[in-house]
């Protein structure tokens, strides 16, 4: 102990601060946190669907309503969409992945026919 300090044992030690707190960190390029999509954007998403009064399973061009953490996307359609289980969905609005290949910018895949579903009414 040096001379003329004086200890009090009620008062808490102090904390150290992490040599590393302060500094600053260069990156060659921004961390990539953003996703491709954005709310409000037009997007196409592979589903099933109601078209000409018959139910399909095809493209249908949709709008991103929201994005959850980069990681899921909420698309709201026009038409009825439904579930793979086949429940329709009443809110117009399916979750994907961001990164799924199910959802795709509009008019940058090839056409695919349509596959008509038989919907078994009991």
């Amino acid at each position: 102990m040096k001379p003329g300090k004086l200890i009090n044992p009620t008062t808490p030690k102090l904390k150290r601060v992490p040599s590393s707190a302060g500094k600053t960190y260069n990156f060659m390029k921004e961390p990539a946190n953003k996703s491709e999509f954005e709310v409000g954007d037009p997007i196409e998403a592979f589903c099933d669907h109601d078209k000409n009064n018959e139910r399909v399973r095809g493209w249908i061009k949709g709008t991103v309503v929201q994005i959850e953490n980069n990681k899921l996307l909420a698309v709201q359609f026009r038409s009825n969409v439904y579930l793979t289980d086949g429940w329709m969905v009443p809110d117009h609005i399916l979750w994907f992945p961001i990164r799924s290949d199910q959802v795709r910018i509009p008019g940058s895949g090839k056409k695919m026919p349509v596959i008509k579903k038989i919907v078994e009414e009991d």
